[in-house]
């Protein structure tokens, strides 16, 4: 089993949290999915129970694939046949990188090994820039396309500690869609929802754990 812990992507972006103070620029693919939008992914596409590509810290579900792991040389279709539910991925845009001969990062990577582990089962769900433009967007390859109507905000991860006042920003906007890769899908190929009713969706949402999770106290 090859051990991808102490690759060179990885080398880089330890070395990068280990700072005291951190630039925007150098975020790259490390932002963060906010919560509301990916718990009403979730209510729309889900259960969502494995997270292709995590940190370690910024994971949406209970289950997740690592860069250390390199989610690239794994069985999803496997994972979420044990697991009983779909995938979710916020993918990293990195250039394409190598490890011993094995891919970690390249969406045209990425995509390649989606749309082999789709022809083994599963839902596989993105979120990813619109890129119509570029050679990886899967517009023949992704069962369906949704648009969403809007900028979506993004959060800095939880390491970032702004250098100076302008790195101070706390979210960045992105055009974004969610495609969703899955043979058995019987809907359109093309939808579109507009970002405040996809946000307000995953606010209630999680209205409604919290409420569940003070109830189970209140009854304990």
């Amino acid at each position: 089993m090859i051990d991808f812990s102490n690759t060179e992507y990885l080398q880089q972006i330890n070395v990068l949290r280990s700072k005291p103070k951190h630039f925007l620029k150098d975020i790259g693919d490390q932002w963060r999915t906010p919560d509301a939008l990916f718990w009403g992914i979730n209510e729309l596409y889900g259960p969502l129970v494995l997270d292709l590509f995590s940190d370690g810290e910024n994971s949406k579900c209970p289950n997740f694939y690592t860069a250390a792991e390199n989610a690239l040389t794994k069985s999803w279709s496997e994972r979420l046949s044990e697991l009983k539910g779909a995938a979710f991925a916020n993918p990293p845009y990195s250039r394409a990188k190598k490890h011993n001969g094995h891919y970690l990062t390249g969406m045209a990577h990425i995509m390649r090994h989606t749309i082999a582990q789709r022809e083994l089962g599963g839902r596989y769900v993105y979120l990813v820039k619109v890129a119509t433009a570029e050679e990886w967007w899967p517009e023949e390859n992704a069962d369906h396309i949704a648009f969403i109507r809007g900028r979506i905000p993004f959060h800095v991860p939880k390491w970032f500690v702004a250098a100076n006042k302008q790195q101070e920003v706390t979210t960045a906007s992105f055009g974004v869609a969610i495609l969703i890769f899955d043979k058995t899908w019987k809907g359109s190929q093309i939808s579109y929802i507009g970002r405040d009713e996809l946000l307000n969706l995953g606010n209630r949402v999680m209205d409604r754990m919290k409420t569940g999770a003070k109830n189970i106290i209140i009854a304990a």
